[in-house]
């Protein structure tokens, strides 16, 4: 059914592509400063794909949840087809002058939307399958306390194995710890802090911030220029879930009490406790967040880029994992394969209608006037909500930095001027911290909400959480904003 979406998808796409041929700017066919022939113009409508997707994602559930479950693959793959088939006929022109040069824009651009899913996936993936191996048991009744003790510990975690391996370490013991008294809010609040808002500390942490590394940003100025940020912002979301915790109450017990007072179950301690199991999970774990450093070391020491290894390294090092992991530690985590599958689909129809839109974005750009760090703050924000947060960081930074190029030199010259670093400051921020914003600005919130889902507790929709991160996420992000990036 998969295959035949996206070849449905594909005929529309190369139809759509005869039809309305891609518009070009005056000069297209030129050769420009950087030595490439002028880009096309994409046009608005191209967008429309992601939309609908984004629209089915946050719909569909409403009308019929189950036909959703069985065919949100044929929405994924169909869409993404037909942006991919407009990009490969429509956009024919070749992207470099000369006969040594095969590659026109459309292929370049979707083999570069590939390799960035390739490498996402394998990312995420493999800090799952990974982490599956790893049996974090907390000790303890589900107290405020003791549950802001714990995100407040995720939120640290999150920038040494990032948002995703610490979502997915954290999450099972975090709803395993409140059993009887788990609610929605609960999971809600650990997307809010251990799954976005908490990676903010290192290019680790989270993907924008990863990218700036690649980038030229210094790999400690994260911490050194956006810890007061990340400061305020966890600590106002920690007081925030202490104090609705405090509302949920204890979990509820039945009252009668067993005849024999030595066959009642074990009461959890009071005092919270932690222990960890899985030495070959952990292992797996360093060598996957390793293998985020193969490529860009390959590119600096040996000039070997474009080619995915570090990704595949992880790929390998994930399947390895899982089948030398002890069945017993799977077990215990309930470990199931359908929320990477589910982000894994899904993600493929986002990240291939979402280039189009990145596209729009990057050639119109200098024209938002963005010109404070308030206004990059909350135009990345906005936008790191509906789309995948990290070429949206990307494509706002080289806004910020106009028509140069981003490399190591460039950074150091754009952070030396006044005002710059609360610029990149803003534009980091607004990446990792909107990203909470809905189930898709980031990876790890669509995972989070899948293994929820699959212990039995209902999460809210598309619309629903949505509502719940305008209404107590946005007011600390707001505030955040106030502090540091106004006027």
């Amino acid at each position: 059914m998969w295959v035949l979406s996206a070849l449905i998808g594909a005929s529309v796409g190369t139809t759509l592509a005869l039809a309305f041929p891609a518009v070009l700017p005056q000069h297209a066919g030129h050769i420009n400063d950087a030595g490439h022939i002028a880009e096309p113009l994409i046009p608005l409508w191209l967008c429309v794909p992601f939309a609908t997707l984004l629209g089915s994602i946050a719909l569909m559930p409403f009308i019929s949840e189950r036909f959703w479950h069985r065919h949100f693959p044929d929405f994924a793959f169909g869409l993404g087809a037909i942006t991919a088939a407009y990009y490969l006929v429509a956009f024919n022109q070749p992207l470099h002058p000369g006969p040594a040069h095969h590659l026109t824009f459309g292929q370049h651009h979707m083999l570069e939307t590939a390799l960035e899913y390739y490498s996402f996936i394998a990312l995420i993936g493999g800090l799952y399958i990974a982490s599956g191996g790893v049996l974090i048991t907390v000790r303890g009744k589900g107290t405020p306390l003791a549950n802001t003790t714990l995100l407040a510990a995720g939120a640290l975690l999150a920038n040494v194995v990032g948002t995703t391996g610490a979502s997915v370490l954290l999450i099972r013991p975090f709803m395993r710890l409140n059993v009887g008294r788990l609610k929605p809010i609960h999971v809600v609040m650990f997307i809010f802090i251990v799954s976005n808002c908490g990676g903010a500390l290192t290019p680790i942490g989270d993907p924008p911030l990863y990218l700036g590394y690649l980038k030229g940003v210094p790999f400690s100025w994260t911490l050194t220029n956006l810890w007061p940020m990340w400061a305020t912002c966890i600590g106002m979301l920690l007081t925030m879930f202490f104090f609705i915790d405090r509302l949920i109450g204890p979990a509820r017990t039945p009252k009668a009490k067993p005849a024999d007072p030595a066959q009642s179950e074990p009461q959890p301690p009071h005092r919270l406790s932690v222990s960890v199991r899985g030495t070959r999970g952990i292992i797996a774990l360093t060598l996957i967040i390793a293998g985020v450093f193969i490529d860009p070391m390959l590119k600096a020491n040996l000039g070997i880029e474009g080619i995915p290894i570090g990704a595949t390294f992880q790929i390998a090092v994930a399947i390895t994992a899982y089948f030398v992991a002890s069945r017993d530690i799977y077990a215990a985590n309930e470990f199931s394969f359908f929320p990477v599958k589910e982000v894994g689909l899904l993600f493929i129809g986002i990240f291939a209608t979402m280039a189009p839109a990145l596209g729009f974005l990057a050639a119109n750009g200098q024209r938002l006037g963005l010109d404070s760090p308030g206004t990059f703050y909350f135009a990345t924000g906005s936008l790191s909500g509906v789309l995948d947060n990290a070429p949206t960081y990307l494509n706002f930074l080289q806004v910020a930095f106009g028509p140069t190029a981003i490399d190591s030199d460039s950074v150091a010259a754009f952070l030396a001027e006044q005002g710059n670093p609360r610029r990149l400051a803003a534009v980091s921020l607004g990446a990792v911290f909107f990203g909470a914003m809905t189930y898709i600005g980031n990876g790890p919130n669509f995972m989070v909400r899948a293994i929820a889902e699959s212990s039995g507790l209902r999460m809210p929709s598309f619309f629903g959480y949505c509502i719940r991160s305008l209404v107590l996420l946005l007011p600390v992000l707001t505030v955040v904003w106030l502090i540091f990036f106004r006027g």
